[in-house]
C-alpha cells in the first residue's frame, strides 16, 4: 500500500522547500538505497510541474573504498566533474539514508581533510549552497530507528510528524524573534558548564522553516568573528567525518577556540586544524521544532530541538555573514531544558529564555505547546 505520508513529503519538498518551477533542472541525490522510495516520488512530482529531474545514487560502501584510496589529483577531477553538473542545476534535494552511520569512522583524517577542502567546499559550499534552491533531509530506516532507540514503525511516525509540520505557522511565530535578534548587541548564555558572551550587533538574522532542511525550525545568526569569549561543554554527542565525539569542551578567546577537549581530543583538534576558519564560529542558532525534544544522534534533527541552541565552528551561515570561511561547518548542540540541566539566554542583559522556554511575552508563541 502506498504511504501517503511519503507522497505528502515529496509534494512539500518540490512545491514549498525548493519551489520548483517549469523547465528548471533539479538534482535528486540519494545516499543509501533506502531513500529511493522518496526519490521516486520526487521524480514524479518534479515531472508533474514540468521540471527536469536528474538522479545521483551514492553507495557508502563504495564511497568508503573510494575515499580510502583517493589521491589529491583524483579528488580534483571528481570535484571538477560534479561541480559542472551542479552548475547546470536550478535546484537540489539530498536524501541521506545510511545503513551504518559509522561507515567512515577510521578513514585517515588526512584523506577526509582533502575530501572536505577539495570536493565539499567547491561542489556544495561554493556552488550548491550559493547558487541553487536546495534542501537536504534524512529518510527513516532501521539504522536511524536504532540510533534513536525506537522501533522502526514508531520512528517513522516521529519522522513524518516532524517533517510534515505546519512550517507556515512556525514561520509567522518566528518573526518577532528575528526582529529582537536584529536589534541585539550582546548575547550571554549561561548554564551548567557554559558561560559564553559574544556580539551579534548588525549581523543578519535568518529563520529556517523548511526551505533548506527537513526537518526544520531554527532562527540563526552568527557572532561577530572576534567577539566570542568564555567556555562551553556541549551536552549532546556529535558525529563529524565519521567519528562520534562526546564531552566536547571549547574555550574561546577573542573568537578563537584556544582549547578543545573531548572523548577523542587528538582527533577533535585535527578537525579544528583543518583550516584557519575551523577554530572560529560561523553560526549561532536557536532550535524551535516542538516535535523534537531529545537528541537522536542526527544533526539535522538535533539542531532543531525545542529548547536548544547550536554553536557552530567553521563556515559562516550565509555569504559575507561574519567573514569566517572554512571547509567545515560543524553544528554542535546544547540543550537547555530542565532534563538536560537547564540554562539561560540573555539579549542585552534581558533574560529571554530560561530552561528552554521563552519568558518574555513577545516570544511565548514559539514555546512548543503553542506550535503543535
Amino acid at each position: 500500500m502506498k504511504d501517503i505520508r511519503i507522497e505528502k513529503l515529496a509534494n512539500n519538498l518540490i512545491s514549498y522547500s525548493v519551489d520548483l518551477k517549469e523547465n528548471e533542472n533539479i538534482l535528486i541525490e540519494v545516499i543509501g538505497e533506502d531513500g529511493i522510495l522518496l526519490a521516486k516520488e520526487l521524480v514524479k512530482k518534479a515531472t508533474e510541474v514540468g521540471a527536469k529531474p536528474f538522479v545521483n545514487i551514492i553507495n557508502n560502501d563504495l564511497m568508503r573504498v573510494l575515499l580510502e584510496n583517493s589521491t589529491k589529483e583524483q579528488l580534483e577531477i571528481w570535484a571538477k566533474h560534479d561541480l559542472n553538473k551542479m552548475k547546470d542545476m536550478d535546484a537540489y534535494i539530498g536524501i541521506t539514508a545510511k545503513n551504518n552511520t559509522a561507515e567512515f569512522t577510521d578513514i585517515d583524517s588526512g584523506k577526509m581533510k582533502l575530501y572536505n577542502s577539495i570536493y565539499n567546499s567547491k561542489v556544495h559550499f561554493e556552488e550548491r549552497c550559493e547558487n541553487t534552491k536546495w534542501c537536504i533531509l534524512r529518510y527513516p530506516n532501521n539504522s536511524m530507528a536504532q540510533m534513536s532507540n525506537m522501533p522502526l514503525d514508531k520512528f517513522e511516525d516521529f519522522f513524518f510528524n516532524v517533517c510534515n509540520l505546519d512550517y507556515s505557522k512556525m514561520s509567522k511565530a518566528m518573526d518577532k524573534l528575528v526582529d529582537i535578534m536584529k536589534r541585539t548587541d550582546k548575547v550571554h548564555i549561561k548554564g551548567k558548564d557554559i558561560d559564553l558572551t559574544f556580539s551579534i550587533k548588525g549581523m543578519p538574522v535568518y529563520k529556517y522553516v523548511g526551505n533548506n532542511n527537513i526537518p526544520d525550525g531554527e532562527v540563526a545568526t552568527a557572532p561577530i568573528k572576534n567577539s566570542v569569549n568564555g567556555y562551553i561543554k556541549y551536552n549532546t554527542e556529535s558525529r563529524q567525518n565519521g567519528i562520534l565525539f562526546n564531552n566536547i569542551y571549547f574555550e574561546f578567546k577573542d573568537g578563537k577556540i584556544v582549547k578543545a577537549t573531548a572523548n577523542n581530543t587528538e582527533e577533535i583538534n585535527k578537525l579544528l586544524d583543518t583550516d584557519e576558519g575551523a577554530r572560529y564560529i560561523g553560526e549561532f542558532a536557536i532550535g524551535l521544532n516542538p516535535y523534537i525534544t531529545k537528541s537522536i544522534g542526527d544533526i539535522l534533527f538535533d539542531e532543531k530541538i525545542a529548547g536548544s541552541f547550536h554553536f557552530t565552528p567553521g563556515e559562516e551561515v550565509e555569504e559575507n555573514f561574519n567573514g569566517n570561511k572554512s571547509s567545515i561547518h560543524w553544528d554542535i548542540v546544547n540543550i537547555q531544558t530542565p532534563e538536560y540541566g537547564g540554562g539561560e539566554i540573555w539579549f542585552d542583559d534581558i533574560l529571554v529564555r530560561k530552561d528552554g522556554k521563552f519568558v518574555i511575552d513577545e516570544l511565548k508563541a514559539l514555546n512548543p505547546e503553542n506550535l503543535i
